[in-house]
């Protein structure tokens, strides 16, 4: 399989490599404004413990909107991240209470996630079921599952090394978010130079095109759920080093913010377009975002509102955006 081979198979790659950038360019000019507008209105949001804030508080988002980025470019969804995310949390607390090795209970958590993405792939390649529904089903029972293995408790009190996963700092910067932006790195330098990556864009940009190029749809799109689940169990780890606990019900709704940063990146929910630096660009936003309603002391149900607005303002332009395209 080349690199050109899967090129073929979407040939409006370089049409919408121009869009992205265009989007990107939007994204940037709206993320300074908002920076703008908090800057004035707030004292502390330029502050170095607010700005370390939105980096801790954002690094949980990038790592599983950077799977997402992958699944979403597929033209599928992964709805299960947040759920994923608990159990892995869980069963790693579980492995350190039993006396396993932080490298090895980290191991346990990312396969669990691993796992969780190689349930969804194989459903929706083998048995054709739809993504919504095949990780609607998986949320639900990973959730469940986070709460029946411990029993409805929460798990606490793990070694100041591992805890440092998802609190410590290398310097002045967090290591979460040194392992997020090493996550969203490669992803990038995967989807635009290497054959797996066109390969995600072909398998979503037109499936059977991509079935006549040769390209190995179901291996394609088992992977990248792989990849998503992966990362959610490695953002699970980091959650619970950040808060020394192992909680069932932590990251409930973490995928609609991953989800929404990656539309509002520049990637379609139809598949074939997306690219990691929208990701980044729409996790910042979405952290910026986030933090700004804080400061501002907006009550939480609010919060919850304009969270759901943005996104549907995210869908709301991607299906236009789409439908311009089908005229």
């Amino acid at each position: 399989m080349t690199t050109s081979k899967a090129a073929s198979a979407n040939p409006q790659a370089r049409k919408g490599l121009l869009r992205g950038d265009i989007n990107e360019v939007a994204i940037i000019i709206v993320f300074l404004a908002i920076v703008l507008y908090l800057s004035l209105t707030t004292g502390s949001f330029l502050s170095t413990p607010n700005i370390m804030s939105i980096l801790v508080a954002s690094s949980l988002i990038g790592l599983v909107a950077c799977g997402q980025t992958f699944v979403i470019i597929t033209g599928g969804i992964d709805l299960s991240s947040g759920s994923v995310v608990a159990l892995s949390g869980v069963i790693t607390g579980l492995s350190l209470h039993a006396g396993v090795p932080i490298p090895l209970a980290v191991a346990v958590g990312i396969l669990v996630g691993l796992g969780c993405g190689l349930f969804i792939g194989l459903a929706v390649t083998f048995l054709n079921m739809n993504p919504f529904i095949v990780s609607l089903a998986a949320m639900a029972m990973a959730r469940g599952l986070a709460f029946i293995i411990p029993n409805g408790q929460t798990v606490f009190g793990f070694d100041d090394a591992f805890d440092a996963i998802g609190g410590g700092l290398v310097g002045y910067f967090p290591i979460a978010g040194i392992i997020s932006l090493a996550a969203l790195g490669i992803g990038a330098f995967v989807l635009k130079k290497t054959v797996f990556g066109s390969e995600v864009y072909a398998v979503g940009g037109n499936r059977e095109a991509a079935v006549m190029a040769g390209i190995p749809v179901r291996r394609t799109l088992i992977a990248v759920y792989m990849i998503s689940g992966a990362l959610s169990g490695l953002g699970g780890i980091i959650l619970t080093g950040r808060l020394d606990s192992a909680q069932p019900i932590a990251a409930s709704g973490l995928e609609l913010n991953a989800i929404a940063a990656v539309v509002i990146g520049g990637a379609s929910l139809f598949g074939g377009r997306g690219s990691m630096l929208g990701t980044i660009l729409g996790v910042l936003l979405i952290g910026v975002i986030n933090n700004g309603l804080t400061l501002n002391n907006v009550e939480p149900f609010w919060v919850q509102f304009i969270q759901g607005g943005v996104i549907f303002l995210a869908v709301l332009f991607d299906s236009l955006n789409q439908r311009r395209r089908g005229g």
